[in-house]
């Protein structure tokens, strides 16, 4: 047995008791389906009504399956497909909002019958409701008249179903209907419009919509969360003015941001992934560097940040500013000491840079 989803009246409540044209015409040609499958069947369903016709779940959410045999009776035998006999006086069976003219006027049901309940549930779909919906009687035999003198002037849809209701109304008896045909007059109308047949329901951009306001606004896992900004942990200043690449693995960051400061020509960006562990070159430069200074050991928290943001800044800025950030955070020390220093620690970073 199948696990299936919501009712198409679960779904025409969900939408607001309102389906656009385009979902009416997609859930007809399954619906026909359905129906001349019960039919080939040698079955009559006799209970046709948006309760009874459900979607499927996850790969086959966009399929229509038919439930609820409880008052299907088999109309031909199935061997011989002799039909049953023409009979009259017969108490109302199915849901009489749905129930076709001549199954008001008592007259046994046939295939013809469950095609026009079929007619009357689009149009409750298209419609928002039907013109016999709370109609009052003093007894249920009152009540289904009344429904089907509205049955017999209800207007206001498009053609073509018109000339579905007058196609159904038509047959005989035994006749079997050419459901090929009532699917074309759908279909020619679904094509007439510009519709496409997407399988994108109405309730399926509600669904999307709802997902979309409900979803939490993404929070990044890592050493930066609970700063002040607001920017996932991976996103730098930097990436804050040009843009990151979505999807960059975080270990690019610093290499990159280091890439868009440094002139000269600027690598490769296929080789940068290539690099294995960027953060590593980086972080050990880094150590190389404050480690050069006899200072930094004996400096506050804030001198080491000084020396570190200085040692940074000195592999991509120039000689002349690299001797004057080295003499602003260390006096003591002689320029031409830490610029040898420092322009060793250049060359050895555009030799890796090469490398990757």
């Amino acid at each position: 047995m199948d696990l299936l989803g919501p009712s198409l009246e679960d779904l025409f409540n969900f939408c607001s008791r309102k389906l656009s044209l385009k979902t009416v015409l997609m859930l007809a040609d399954q619906m026909i389906n359905r129906v001349e499958f019960v039919h080939s069947k040698s079955f009559l369903h006799r209970d046709i009504k948006p309760d009874n016709f459900l979607m499927g779940l996850r790969r086959r959410a966009n399929q229509v399956y038919c439930i609820d045999f409880g008052l299907a009776k088999k109309y031909r035998d199935s061997s011989t497909h002799q039909h049953i006999p023409y009979r009259e006086n017969k108490n109302l069976t199915g849901t009489a909002r749905y129930a076709s003219m001549n199954t008001h006027l008592g007259i046994e049901q046939s295939r013809r019958d469950d095609l026009e309940s079929l007619g009357y549930v689009l149009m409750y779909f298209l419609r928002g409701s039907l013109p016999w919906q709370g109609l009052k009687a003093g007894t249920k035999k009152q009540k289904y008249e009344r429904i089907s003198e509205k049955k017999a002037l209800c207007r206001g849809y498009p053609t073509e179903f018109a000339s579905y209701f007058h196609y159904c109304r038509s047959l005989r008896f035994d006749d079997r209907p050419d459901y090929a045909y009532l699917k074309r007059i759908f279909r020619d109308l679904f094509i007439r419009e510009g519709f496409q047949f997407d399988y994108v329901f109405d309730w399926t951009i509600l669904k999307y919509q709802q997902s979309q306001l409900a979803a939490p606004p993404a929070r990044a896992i890592g050493p930066n969360v609970g700063t002040s900004s607001a920017l996932p942990p991976a996103v730098t200043n930097a990436d804050r003015q040009t843009g990151e690449e979505e999807g960059r693995p975080p270990g690019l960051v610093s290499g990159d941001s280091t890439r868009r400061r440094m002139t000269g020509p600027i690598p490769n960006s296929v080789n940068i992934s290539k690099q294995k562990n960027p953060v590593t070159t980086d972080a050990a430069l880094n150590k190389e560097a404050m480690l050069s200074r006899p200072n930094v050991l004996g400096q506050s928290s804030g001198s080491r940040r000084a020396a570190v943001s200085s040692s940074r800044d000195a592999f991509v800025g120039s000689d002349l500013d690299l001797r004057t950030r080295t003499t602003e955070t260390n006096p003591g020390t002689a320029p031409k000491t830490s610029s040898v220093r420092n322009a060793s620690h250049v060359k050895s970073y555009e030799t890796a840079v090469k490398g990757i």
